[in-house]
């Protein structure tokens, strides 16, 4: 009777898929209790393509999966700072009067995100969480079954897909909400990201991204580059590129998407020492994964770094070691004839000079009455 059911589940799920996914998926394996399963899209063979043309090629995708299925050993469950960006990027849904039945979730924070869209929040049944490593899934999956078990949680029912974000494996018009917290950063072709996921949303589907901007670990960066110029005489790339907040309203209209919004936040994280903020990163899987390969740095290079940082960013008050990350939230609506539209060009019937005369006269009429 085992093996009936089990089968019968892979077949469900497969047909649920099916209506989602533009291939077929590969199945690699279910859970148990928690209506969740682990495909393969055929965009997970797709990552590190050397066929594509007209893109930047500036991170190693593989090394990024590599990165990421050692995070899934390292990883503490509900991380302070993935916690703090979910929650943060997730408190755009409240002001939202429209419900999400169906939810894709890319990347990054998967389980943060994918455990805080329980008890029907914004009317979600059904989520598929995708990430390019299959031991983070793996990880993800275990801890969603442990909370389903000890929980009275009503989680929608999860579907986990092998999968790249730069080969988004959905088909056109079959997602309601697509969510894609801290992973971003990581995508070579950000705009041609952004168009995939417009195209995978439906008329009027949002879409909710946060990823770590160009000021995050300016700490580390400072001292890295001080060390190094002090100690070798020249210095290497030893933090990731990163977007700066004034591209990310450019990206979203670049992606096709209306109403963009776009806010930054700072967060600041404190360690006891130096090898606590390469460990935090390691645990998260943001160590450097720059195609350009860089030497390894010499330890009594880092030693140097340690010491500077220490010397101009310590906390006198708590003697921890500060990292901030500057987080970028971007929002963006796919287009639908109901949604606020601009003006036509020239249509407007009063001019901004008789405009400024109103408002000049109104200021001087308040000013008199006082």
């Amino acid at each position: 009777m085992l093996a009936v059911r089990q089968a019968l589940r892979r077949s469900q799920a497969a047909d649920f898929l099916s209506a989602y996914l533009s291939t077929s998926p590969a199945q690699k394996g279910f859970g148990n209790g928690c209506r969740s399963h682990i495909a393969t899209s055929a965009s997970a063979y797709a990552v590190g393509d050397s066929t594509r043309t007209g893109s930047l090629d500036l991170f190693d995708r593989q090394l990024k999966r590599a990165h990421r299925n050692r995070a899934a050993l390292l990883q503490i469950a509900d991380d302070p700072l993935l916690v703090a960006v979910t929650e943060a990027l997730l408190d755009r849904l409240e002001d939202c009067n429209r419900t999400f039945p169906t939810v894709a979730v890319l990347g990054g924070a998967g389980d943060v995100v994918t455990s805080r869209l329980s008890n029907g929040r914004a009317g979600i049944t059904k989520v598929l969480q995708m990430d390019i490593s299959p031991g983070m899934l793996q990880r993800d999956q275990a801890l969603a079954q442990a909370s389903a078990q000890s929980s009275a949680q009503n989680r929608p029912e999860v579907h986990y897909i092998e999968g790249d974000e730069e080969f988004l494996p959905f088909k056109a018009g079959s997602i309601d909400l697509i969510v894609s917290c801290l992973s971003c950063h990581w995508v070579n072709d950000l705009p041609g990201m952004l168009q995939q996921c417009r195209r995978a949303l439906k008329p009027d589907g949002l879409f909710l991204a946060a990823m770590f901007g160009g000021d995050t670990l300016h700490e580390l960066r400072v001292s890295c580059l001080l060390a190094e110029e002090e100690l070798q005489g020249g210095v290497s790339q030893r933090v990731s590129p990163l977007a700066q907040v004034r591209d990310c309203g450019s990206l979203l209209t670049v992606g096709g998407f209306n109403i963009p919004a776009v806010d930054v936040d700072d967060i600041t994280i404190h360690y006891k020492d130096f090898q606590g903020v390469v460990n935090h990163l390691r645990a998260l899987g943001e160590s450097n994964a720059v195609r350009t390969k860089q030497p390894l740095m010499r330890k009594a290079t880092a030693q140097r770094a340690a010491a500077i940082y220490k010397e101009r960013f310590e906390d006198q008050d708590s003697s921890t070691l500060p990292a901030t990350f500057q987080v970028l939230y971007m929002t963006g609506w796919a287009p639908h004839a109901s949604q606020q539209q601009p003006a036509r060009r020239g249509s407007a019937t009063v001019s901004f000079e008789d405009l400024q005369d109103a408002l000049k006269e109104q200021s001087d009429k308040t000013g008199t009455a006082k």
